[in-house]
């Protein structure tokens, strides 16, 4: 994508950054900040406007505390744009009993509007909560904090949600963009100014905040965590077992052996139960003991393979990268804790 170029007498995009008593500082405050890196780092030719024009919005203007506390000034009320070129929800924090629908009906109302005539609607992690109230999104694919995810697929079952996604763009126009989980918020920005001033503003965009993409995705920051809010009490005591015993040479077996079942209904009651066969349950217990081991031991890749359960260093290996989307050593890598940051004591 190389983008329109920055051409003298060019109109900026208007920007209408949303902000709402759930919104997460950081998100709004950094997008406002990288969006407007064209003007603030001068990178607009002579005679050449800035690519966006960037107003933080909401349903009043004045100080409007945020979800950490901290307040912000809202420079422009929603009832006083008619058009906007793109509007963005930031991060929003989930109270304790989920996202509430039916909270902000006015903005809900806008939104709809503002992508009527025209608007990309964005939404950075779980600002999609709020934009798939306006019904959008319904039939259409989107990603969220994967945190968050299966509450938003609760709420939202018409939405195809894709956590593991770093950025989704949905929409005949590619006019529905939504981003994952949290700092996922730079390839949203990125994205917008590529897509806007052109991929090379977005590269140097990238390098002067020493930003990077998630060309990954977020796979490798995916904590799997099995079900257990099925009900089946009898494959409910098979995972506790499991939980402590995964390593074992033939933790299938074992665990059947331990039920009151036959092989083919505890398999098929497994399934039923958590989604996945014993085997790749088994699997997936495995390889995240595996990324705890990368992340906080020196362990060499031989030993954390036999450690989880498998003789084969080579099939742990290919399974580590088939599941996270990163070999072992670029996964320890990425996510151990730097020596700088090991405490010297």
């Amino acid at each position: 994508m190389t983008g329109p170029a920055i051409l003298a007498g060019a109109r900026p995009r208007h920007v209408s950054l949303v902000a709402l008593p759930d919104v997460v500082v950081s998100t709004l405050a950094g997008i406002f900040d990288v969006m407007n890196g064209v003007a603030l780092m001068g990178l607009v030719a002579p005679n050449a406007p800035a690519p966006f024009h960037i107003e933080i919005v909401g349903e009043a203007v004045g100080a409007l505390k945020l979800a950490s506390g901290v307040p912000i000034d809202v420079q422009r009320a929603i009832d006083t744009i008619e058009t906007s070129d793109i509007v963005i929800v930031p991060s929003v924090l989930l109270r304790p009993q989920g996202w509430e629908k039916g909270r902000y009906p006015h903005l809900v109302e806008w939104l709809h509007a503002m992508h009527e005539r025209g608007a990309v609607l964005c939404s950075a992690c779980s600002g999609v909560f709020l934009l798939a109230e306006t019904g959008l999104f319904d039939d259409k694919e989107a990603t969220v904090h994967f945190g968050y995810a299966q509450a938003f697929m609760a709420s939202y079952p018409a939405v195809s949600t894709h956590p593991e996604r770093v950025l989704v763009i949905a929409g005949q126009r590619e006019d529905l963009v939504s981003s994952g989980a949290s700092m996922s918020w730079h390839d949203l920005a990125l994205y917008l100014i590529a897509r806007y001033a052109g991929a090379t503003t977005a590269q140097e965009i990238a390098r002067l905040f020493a930003l990077q993409w998630h060309q990954d995705g977020l796979t490798p920051y995916l904590v799997f965590e099995g079900k257990f809010d099925h009900g089946d009490g009898e494959i409910q005591s098979a995972q506790q077992w499991l939980n402590e015993h995964f390593a074992l040479a033939h933790p299938v077996e074992a665990m059947i052996e331990r039920s009151a079942l036959a092989e083919r209904t505890f398999k098929r009651r497994f399934v039923n139960a958590t989604g996945l066969n014993p085997i790749a349950y088994v699997q997936r217990l495995r390889i995240e003991d595996a990324k705890r081991r990368l992340e906080r031991t020196e362990a060499s890749i031989e030993e954390i393979s036999w450690r989880v359960g498998y003789e084969d260093s080579a099939f742990f290996r290919r399974l580590f990268k088939r599941t996270t989307g990163l070999n072992p050593s670029a996964y320890r890598r990425r996510f151990r804790i730097p020596d700088f940051a090991r405490s010297s004591h």
